[in-house]
């Protein structure tokens, strides 16, 4: 959004939201009005896509793609292919894994509204940008079932979605129940992958107890843990503090949740679940000290994975304090934008380098009338913003065009490891014979500037309004069909299909068998103690070793050995009661010669 000040008013115009018509859902074996309409049927069942060059996260090759009912039948040259395939000229093109955006929330209930973008327009948007599959998350309310709201979520999106989708489920509560659950749907559901909140105190936030126990159930089901990592007690109080002061603009969003808030959130989760022996995956890292935390803790041996999102790659949180509110408010999500401007360029050295590992976008849009339900307290103010369709985009940009990292190590963080980490790969996130054909064919050297005027998403409102990228998705293949062909979407509602993750994932948990055998605790082996042993007078000893005080014990040290009192102990105690408390009060008695001679007078 160009904003533009006149005589000290700051405007800025406005995007009227957009509502995208939605196509019915074909069977797969149907061939969908679209390829009808161009006669290209034996295309959607058998295509090559030519003179290529391969990229995977861990090689980069000249050849060709065959493809035929869905998966990548042949990779290499001069292949040999029936009669009527379709043929995608890909020559100075690179040919990768279709992305996978790790974290977003398509029409998700938040904050009283819902997101605008639904589980159709977010899909749309995501493939035209060259994500082939989205993973979102099922969010029950504090008490609720978190089978009835993985159903719920599943109801929404089976019938919209336009390309493949898995699911994280949230555990915002804490109960027999909810761990039952939790074996549930890692059992019959297909997910292997549970988020805890530390933040969204009175809703979703656990305690440290509660947290610890959800970790242990999650190692016990093989499952991999998430944190949104804040500290929520914190974050509540300095939210008080701030609209006491006057504070209610979207800059007490970011002032209320500084950095070292999410930083000792950070570390405290990664503290918890290695004590347990659990994995955990930080999702959104927002800030650099948050980053530290998870390279460090990885350095130092623990299994965890962190997540920058395309927002923190790609712009900061100066915006808070843009002099347009709406602008503002735009920016406004949980964890906050950083006003470090050094931050996107840090996060990114780091994934480039291996100390962050995924990429995501959180993408929960929400409409500037939405956003405005909050424009006289920051605390209302909808958190999220969008990313799912600029992610590719602008990780090419920031990471590869700068030199930061190569066009494998962009595959691998936009596409491959996430497969990885969540037990879905080969089938995903690599370009070889079997795996799916999700595929986008990249043109590295075109550009385009991202707008909401422009961009596919319900959205009116950009975060990365004016940005220029090189990179465009050219063509995008999902389960072998062409749905984006030179910037034109052809994608249809409800063809995109659930992914089950199953449990154990030998990328997460292969090394936690035998790390637990070799650093089991041992047992020390000695003679038994024969010595005196000092006896507690009949007070019993609590945990930690505390003698229970009562309040009419005075003496600390035993009786002498006639039974008397022990002279050395004194009989004062520091709790306020006195031994002679419960004593009758004596007259005052007035001493006039005291031992040593009177006080007054002549001494002699």
């Amino acid at each position: 959004m160009d904003a533009s000040s006149d005589e000290g008013v700051v405007t800025e115009e406005v995007i009227v939201p957009r509502r995208v018509g939605q196509a019915s859902a074909e069977p797969w074996d149907v061939l969908s009005p679209v390829d009808i309409e161009d006669g290209s049927g034996s295309a959607q069942n058998r295509l090559l896509i030519k003179g290529g060059r391969v990229v995977n996260d861990d090689m980069m090759q000249d050849a060709d793609v065959y493809i035929e009912d869905g998966i990548i039948k042949q990779v290499g040259t001069n292949l040999h292919t029936p009669g009527g395939t379709r043929v995608i000229e890909a020559k100075g093109h690179l040919v990768m894994p279709g992305g996978i955006d790790t974290h977003t929330h398509m029409q998700m209930p938040f904050m009283g509204t819902q997101a605008i973008d639904d589980f159709y327009t977010g899909t749309r948007a995501a493939l035209a940008g060259g994500t082939t599959m989205i993973m979102d998350f099922a969010l029950p309310q504090r008490g609720e079932s978190l089978i009835e709201a993985f159903h719920r979520w599943r109801t929404w999106a089976d019938p919209k979605v336009c390309c493949d989708y898995a699911i994280h489920v949230g555990v915002t509560w804490w109960s027999d129940k909810v761990a039952q659950e939790m074996e549930e749907l890692t059992n019959e559901q297909g997910v292997n992958s549970f988020k805890m909140f530390m933040a969204y105190k009175d809703t979703w936030q656990l305690n440290d107890e509660e947290l610890l126990e959800s970790f242990k159930r999650c190692k016990e089901l093989g499952a991999l843990a998430q944190v949104h990592a804040e500290n929520g007690d914190v974050i509540k109080e300095n939210s008080k503090k701030l609209l006491e002061l006057g504070i209610t603009g979207p800059e007490g969003h970011e002032m209320s949740r500084p950095e070292e808030v999410e930083a000792e959130a950070t570390n405290r989760a990664c503290v918890l679940a290695n004590q347990v022996n659990c994995p955990l995956y930080v999702v959104h890292v927002m800030s650099k000290s948050a980053a530290d935390v998870v390279s460090s803790k990885r350095k130092q041996g623990h299994v965890v994975f962190g997540e920058p999102i395309a927002a923190s790659l790609g712009t900061d949180g100066t915006h808070h304090y843009h002099k347009c509110w709406r602008h503002a408010a735009g920016h406004v999500m949980g964890p906050p934008l950083r006003p470090d401007s050094s931050t996107p360029k840090y996060l990114m050295d780091l994934l480039a380098n291996g100390d962050l590992q995924t990429t995501g976008t959180d993408n929960c849009t929400f409409s500037a009338a939405q956003k405005a339900l909050g424009k006289d307290d920051f605390t209302k103010i909808p958190n999220g913003v969008n990313g799912v369709e600029d992610r590719m985009s602008v990780i090419w940009e920031k990471g590869v065009v700068s030199g930061k990292m190569d066009p494998c190590r962009f595959v691998a963080v936009t596409s491959t490891n996430a497969a990885k980490i969540f037990n879905i790969y080969p089938k995903k996130g690599r370009i070889a014979v079997g795996s799916d054909a999700d595929i986008v064919v990249w043109n590295p050297h075109a550009t385009r500037v991202i707008s909401a005027k422009t961009h596919h998403q319900a959205v009116d409102f950009n975060i990365f309004e004016g940005m220029e990228v090189h990179g465009i998705a050219e063509f995008v293949v999902c389960h072998g069909r062409v749905v984006v062909e030179e910037g034109e979407v052809r994608a249809i509602s409800g063809m995109g299909k659930y992914v089950p993750t199953p449990v154990f994932n030998p990328h997460v948990y292969g090394r936690l068998e035998e790390r637990e055998r070799a650093n089991a605790p041992c047992k020390v082996e000695r003679a038994p103690y024969e010595g005196p042993v000092a006896q507690l007078n009949g007070q019993g000893m609590q945990e930690g070793g505390i003698i229970p005080v009562q309040q009419e014990t005075f003496y600390t040290r035993g009786p002498t050995r006639s039974g008397g009192v022990n002279l050395h102990d004194s009989s004062f105690h520091v709790s306020g009661a006195q031994v002679n408390d419960k004593s009758p009060k004596r007259p005052s008695v007035k001493v006039n010669n005291p031992p040593g001679g009177r006080s007054s007078g002549s001494f002699w």
